[in-house]
């Protein structure tokens, strides 16, 4: 069965959606069988695997709120599986409220096709209401990306008590999985501050491979390719191979890179 995580910060632009897609797909070219759910109603996940949010048709949204087969849904790309997302994900938390077993309305569709995939990553929205919950619920374990910028911390005791409370009434199994550094600049006094400081605050949960400020990182996605694809060779392209190597050898799992 596949371990399924849950890719999460509820503070927008610390590199959620590109460690998702880019981690992904560094795994799948390590040989591993991937599936990305893009559960943010922005979608950008969809598009920077190459996706149309548009016409993708049955999306998340279908499969939460019309119990659409989460099969028919998935699109396959060459880089990883992908549950596409769209606008309509936006009404969901509404539209959810009444519904039965409402906090594991993804979970119990994840489990439908878990078994034809090692590794399921859930790409959240930036915030913690239902989408978020329902993740939380449906995921063995979180990985935070956290930027190294000065507000880096800000909100994340939140995040922790979100999952506290879900681990204790919700979902007991549940654990952390580890943190990632993003848009770290070494030649900055600040990124090495707040590398420091997020290391003191998760010991021995932090990667040692960091993500650089890159602008293949950046251009990838208007390409609807994650870097790797794009630009094989930048330090983007190799941080996170090297992050998903480590993620594989954490997990107990030798990569295996295809042709």
């Amino acid at each position: 069965m596949a371990k399924t995580i849950a890719i999460v910060n509820q503070k927008g632009g610390v590199g959620k959606t590109t460690s998702c897609v880019n981690l992904a797909a560094a795994l799948q070219m390590l040989g591993s069988r991937v599936l990305v759910c893009d559960f943010d109603p922005q979608a950008n996940t969809t598009s920077g695997f190459g996706v149309d949010k548009v016409s993708s048709s049955p999306n998340i949204y279908d499969v939460l709120i019309n119990d659409a087969d989460i099969a028919k849904a998935i699109v396959s790309t060459p880089y990883a599986d992908v549950v596409p997302s769209n606008k309509a994900l936006a009404g969901a938390t509404i539209e959810m409220i009444g519904l039965d077993h409402r906090e594991y309305r993804l979970r119990d569709a994840l489990a439908k096709v878990e078994g034809n995939y090692d590794f399921i990553f859930i790409d959240c929205p930036p915030s913690l209401e239902l989408l978020t919950l329902n993740a939380l619920c449906a995921a063995q374990s979180i990985l935070v990306p956290v930027q190294c910028e000065y507000y880096a911390l800000e909100g994340l005791s939140d995040l922790l008590s979100t999952v506290r409370i879900v681990k204790r009434s919700l979902n007991p199994h549940i654990s952390m999985e580890g943190v990632i550094l993003t848009m770290y600049d070494g030649r900055t006094n600040l990124s090495l501050q707040v590398a420091e400081e997020v290391k003191r605050h998760f010991p021995g949960q932090v990667y040692a491979t960091v993500i650089p400020r890159n602008v293949r990182l950046s251009e990838a996605p208007s390409h609807g390719k994650p870097v790797m694809a794009y630009d094989s060779l930048s330090r983007g392209a190799e941080a996170y191979e090297a992050l998903a190597r480590e993620f594989l050898e954490q997990n107990g799992v030798t990569p295996t890179r295809k042709d």
